[in-house]
């Protein structure tokens, strides 16, 4: 499903710019014009990322900002700050208030672009709650399932999360240390080699259709999941 974000802009050029944009990379924009449009554009579903131009009739982007981060349901939606204003003064209000980022006007398309995906990634880093499929290896993050064709894998809590870390993020090396921090977490203390075991368990449960072999061990370097078997 496509990702909704709402498009706050009193500049009728600007936001069907931002709209046009928005639509030709996949996204579902919605538009309010002044500050109280915003508002009842505010339920559910709720939009999924927010672009918050700084002065609007009705009230300011920044009172906008303030009033979304104090309700328990629009608190967590992420807001990236329009504005023709580029003072430093200016943007730490702009964050202080619970903006994400901050875009100065004029930008490229691009540059919106990145700083969305950006934005995105940071408020949920490991892509979401969308299921991850490779080769008829199927993981459902959401259901906590692990499925192979029709086959449903059993697997411990610590070997779907290494799987699921793996999925997102193929054909790359990580030594054991980076999957620590990345599988276990940084504030726990386990020893190297409890990668290795775990690398194990997981082979031993998805060797089903030889799946096993796309979690590749690199010498002297870590481990790689590739598809390329």
């Amino acid at each position: 499903m496509a990702r909704r974000i709402l498009v706050v802009e009193d500049e009728a050029p600007i936001r069907e710019m931002l709209v046009f944009v928005l639509d030709q990379n996949g996204y579902q924009p919605i538009e309010a014009e002044d500050y109280d449009e915003a508002m009842q554009l505010m339920v559910e579903p709720y939009p999924d990322l927010v672009l918050l131009d700084w002065m609007l009739p009705g009230g300011s982007g920044v009172q906008l900002a303030k009033k979304m981060k104090k309700d328990e349901f629009t608190r967590q939606i992420p807001v990236i700050m329009l504005t023709a204003r580029g003072e430093e003064e200016d943007k730490i209000r702009g964050l202080e208030a619970g903006a994400d980022d901050y875009i100065t006007k004029p930008f490229s398309p691009r540059e919106l672009m990145a700083r969305i995906k950006a934005v995105i990634r940071r408020v949920n880093p490991t892509g979401l709650d969308d299921q991850v499929e490779v080769h008829g290896l199927r993981l459902d993050p959401v259901s906590h399932r692990v499925t192979c064709g029709q086959d449903a894998l059993d697997m411990g809590p610590t070997e779907f999360k290494l799987l699921h870390f793996f999925m997102t993020h193929p054909e790359r090396v990580y030594s054991r240390e980076q999957l620590l921090d990345q599988v276990w977490g940084t504030n726990i203390y386990v020893e190297d080699r409890t990668v290795d075991v775990h690398i194990r368990r997981l082979r031993k449960a998805i060797e089903q259709d030889g799946h096993d072999k796309m979690i590749q061990t690199v010498r002297g370097a870590g481990y790689r999941f590739s598809a390329r078997v």
